[in-house]
């Protein structure tokens, strides 16, 4: 696991942050698609409606390569050493170590941040955000 420095987490956001704006993108289009695909399964449910079977397969792809997108820019950031914490939110964690205690906390940032300017413990998530420096 890759840990980080505050300066390297916000250094990383070049590249972290154009990956976690087109993963909120992607998320949110695939909530959208999969709403579409479920309201035309309803119609095909009821008795199709004049419903052309090809539309409910395209509006199905569509779904699934949303959902490769959304696995891909994942693993992109995973293997950045970010982890992913909301999908809709854009946020993301850094792992890090605190510099006093030595414990292992995560260093918070969510689109729409203009820097990493937040950290917590393992166990106390975005609630528990502490303003940086430590």
């Amino acid at each position: 696991m890759r840990l980080f420095s505050e300066e390297e987490a916000n250094e990383a956001l070049d590249v972290v942050a154009p990956l976690v704006e087109r993963l909120v993108a992607a998320r949110s289009r695939f909530v959208a698609e999969g709403k579409r695909l479920a309201q035309l399964r309803r119609k095909v449910a009821g008795n199709g409606g004049g419903l052309d079977p090809a539309r409910v397969n395209e509006a199905q792809d569509d779904v699934d390569e949303l959902a490769n997108e959304i696995g891909l820019l994942v693993a992109d950031l995973e293997e950045a050493g970010v982890q992913v914490k909301d999908l809709d939110r854009g946020l993301v964690d850094f792992p890090a170590r605190h510099p006093e205690s030595g414990d292992l906390v995560l260093l918070c940032w969510h689109l729409g941040e203009a820097q990493v300017a937040f950290w917590h413990g393992l166990e106390e998530g975005f609630a528990g955000r502490k303003p940086l420096p430590f």
